[in-house]
């Protein structure tokens, strides 16, 4: 295994940009707030999926979703969540977590800890950028692709 794409809050909507930028994952993880099923038979059609369940999932399809996930992949051993507030000591061992939930796109380690948000690729929310991830096993390295590059955050425009 050697990229593993990250997604995080589709709120129900499988953007075709962020199908074509999955594509060549050896397994996709989705960090939450799945909002329909079918998102994640569209991303099956790419590859395996590891999914947790987000706030809005809800409805009964959803019930089968675990709250936390852990997968292994080479060096990597990925500890999965939606809120990163719900970080518990089950994640002890792990070297990346992945959450969603805040929209905000980044990475951090702390700790020898590997901490990656792919952000949303779902509706827009304020002036948050569209975003999914991959994580290189090899290097535990992390590359975002954002999928609206014309629409930046204000706060990033320049004059």
């Amino acid at each position: 295994m050697r990229s593993i794409g990250l997604i995080s809050d589709t709120h129900g909507l499988m953007r075709e940009d962020a199908l074509r930028t999955l594509e060549g994952s050896d397994l996709i993880v989705h960090a939450g707030d799945v909002g329909r099923p079918e998102i994640l038979e569209s991303l099956r059609a790419i590859a395996p999926v590891v999914a947790v369940r987000g706030n809005i999932d809800t409805a009964e399809w959803a019930a089968a979703l675990p709250a936390t996930a852990v997968v292994e992949a080479g060096p990597a051993r990925i500890y999965v969540l939606h809120r990163i507030q719900d970080l518990d000591s089950a994640a002890v061992g792990c070297n990346v977590v992945v959450s969603g939930h805040s929209h905000q796109p980044g990475s951090h380690e702390h700790g020898g800890v590997l901490y990656i948000n792919p952000g949303s690729a779902g509706p827009r929310r304020f002036r948050l950028p569209i975003t999914v991830a991959h994580l290189e096993v090899s290097g535990l390295s992390v590359r975002f692709t954002q999928l609206d590059p014309g629409v930046l955050p204000k706060r990033h425009r320049t004059r």
